[in-house]
């Protein structure tokens, strides 16, 4: 059984809680492409999540991207593409470089 906590937030976002539970590994830079796949598909953004898979980006790469690269690099809409940056990719780099700061 999966287990995800999702929350709804004020600007329609949503945010997925990762752990072993859910079939990711808890650090995002060891995401294989269909980890970072399933991940923005939970998140809500089944019809973005494929641009991720065509672009081959995995854990690494995405906590690589810089806000141009999802804004443009991924073809997406531009509404989409700020929320995957803004509520998404930057947390997910954020908590990468706390956690593995010593």
């Amino acid at each position: 059984m999966l287990s995800v906590d999702m929350e709804n937030k004020e600007n329609g976002s949503v945010g997925v809680k990762n752990s072993v539970e859910n079939g990711r590994p808890p650090d995002p830079a060891d995401w294989a492409v269909m980890d970072v796949v399933n991940y923005f598909r939970t998140a809500g953004f089944e019809e973005q999540a494929s641009a991720f898979q065509e672009q081959e980006i995995d854990g690494k790469s995405l906590l690589l991207m810089t806000r141009n690269d999802v804004l443009t690099g991924l073809q997406l809409k531009l509404g989409p593409a700020l929320k995957i940056y803004e509520y998404h990719v930057k947390p997910l780099q954020s908590k990468h470089l706390k956690n593995n700061s010593s």
